[in-house]
């Protein structure tokens, strides 16, 4: 099979980022225009390719208006130089800063003296957690920043993580839903977390939850992350409990996934069959460490080469979800003593246990373009990627203990850049095996 590995695992990424493109999922999942307004309002590494394909779409003679939250950088350049009906502003994650809180206040203020006329589009995706912050009374900024960058460093999976997010903020858990009624919420997402939970993406503002402040408490207690006393005592005493499913808040509220870690996976998958590779999606949901991960999948990768198992060659494996890093004493993601993601860690994992297995190539990156708080969505693996290491100098051992696959994968050339894609499925992952 006359194949270039590097060149066909990234197609299949680049097709797993188009088919999750707000322009080309938005159409089918609008409602007509309402009796009253339309108030458009959001959060996420999406959220201004959303409302940019919600503005393309949506009546011009109908009132439209509103204000999304992304991350810097992800307007679409073309809406950024010609802006629509629907504001969109930046603000930092995945640790939040005044700009995004400066934009919940003024979401919120939107949703003042809506009717049962009125109809709020709620555009979400992952991201929106960081983007999208207003601390529960009695904390601060500075208090969710802390807690936020304690949380990111421990090794929790998203869910635990935004268990803790949901129960210390004003906003979220479907708290933002239950202020705009009596008006019809349709809250349109795109989904970055396994299994697609709508109360998990970017912790749900607009979606009962069912998690308690008794699981919030114990999240903090498994990764002995402190809290303020104010925080601790509000948990503790149930006062910052989310609104639950059964809530008449939400009666009429109505949501759609509009696009999936699957749908991604799947389109990979098509786009390897073009070409004539067999391609095998293990699961949407995985997670743990992304290290061990890496490790099982090279495992799989072997087997296959050595005796046709489970699958048989040629063939590429794909896999999407959300594994964690659990940054190490000593080790700094913010400075050049270690850095590196999800992706970057994955394939460091996968390197070592490949120990430079002939004919397996790996590519995994972030659909949003970024691994981590880097500028790489993530990076590729060969044969020959250890060998290349060690005329380098380079310990992969070693760069793993430091939480450093960023700079193992940036001295070989071998990091993948997209720049910010304008949607978020989450992690991607494939093996080539030939």
């Amino acid at each position: 099979m006359s194949l270039d590995p590097r060149a066909f695992l990234r197609s299949l990424f680049d097709a797993a980022i188009a088919a999750a493109q707000p322009s080309r999922v938005m159409a089918a999942h609008l409602p007509p225009p309402p009796k009253g307004r339309t108030i458009v309002i959001g959060a996420g590494k999406a959220g201004g390719a959303m409302a940019a394909a919600v503005d393309a779409l949506w009546p011009q003679n109908a009132p439209l208006s509103g204000l999304v939250v992304t991350r810097y950088a992800h307007v679409p350049p073309a809406y950024k130089q010609q802006p629509g009906r629907i504001e969109v502003v930046e603000a930092a994650h995945p640790v939040p800063d005044e700009a995004g809180a400066q934009a919940a206040k003024r979401i919120v203020e939107l949703t003042r003296g809506l009717t049962a006329d009125d109809l709020v589009l709620c555009l979400i995706s992952g991201g929106g957690s960081a983007l999208l912050s207003m601390p529960a009374e009695g904390l601060t900024l500075a208090d969710k920043q802390r807690i936020n960058k304690a949380l990111l460093h421990s090794g929790a999976n998203i869910t635990e993580m935004n268990c803790v997010r949901k129960h210390l903020s004003a906003i979220k858990g479907g708290r933002l839903a239950a202020m705009c009624a009596p008006a019809r919420v349709l809250t349109l997402l795109i989904s970055d977390v396994p299994g697609d939970d709508p109360s998990v993406i970017a912790s749900g503002p607009t979606v009962p939850d069912a998690s308690t402040c008794a699981d919030a408490l114990a999240i903090l207690k498994r990764y002995r992350i402190d809290i303020p006393a104010v925080a601790l005592d509000g948990l503790q005493r149930g006062t910052l409990e989310t609104p639950k499913p059964g809530d008449a808040r939400f009666n009429g509220h109505a949501l759609w996934l509009i696009a999936t870690p699957q749908a991604s996976l799947q389109a990979a998958a098509d786009a390897a069959h073009t070409v004539g590779v067999h391609a095998h999606i293990l699961s949407d949901e995985i997670e743990g460490e992304s290290r061990e991960v890496g490790k099982v999948h090279a495992a799989m990768a072997r087997a296959i080469v050595r005796r046709n198992q489970p699958f048989t060659k040629p063939c590429v494996i794909l896999s999407g979800g959300e594994t964690t890093v659990t940054v190490k004493a000593g080790a700094n993601i913010n400075t050049r003593a270690g850095r590196g993601g999800r992706a970057t860690e994955f394939l460091l994992g996968c390197a070592i246990a490949l120990q430079a297995e002939p004919g397996v190539w790996a590519l995994a990156g972030d659909t949003d373009g970024i691994d981590g708080v880097e500028s790489n969505a993530g990076a590729i693996v060969t044969p020959t990627t250890l060998a290349r290491a060690a005329a380098l100098g380079l310990k992969a051992q070693e760069r793993l203990d430091a939480n450093d696959a960023w700079h193992f994968f940036d001295r070989l050339s071998d990091l993948v850049v997209t720049g910010p894609t304008f949607t978020n499925v989450n992690d991607f992952r494939a093996l080539l095996v030939l």
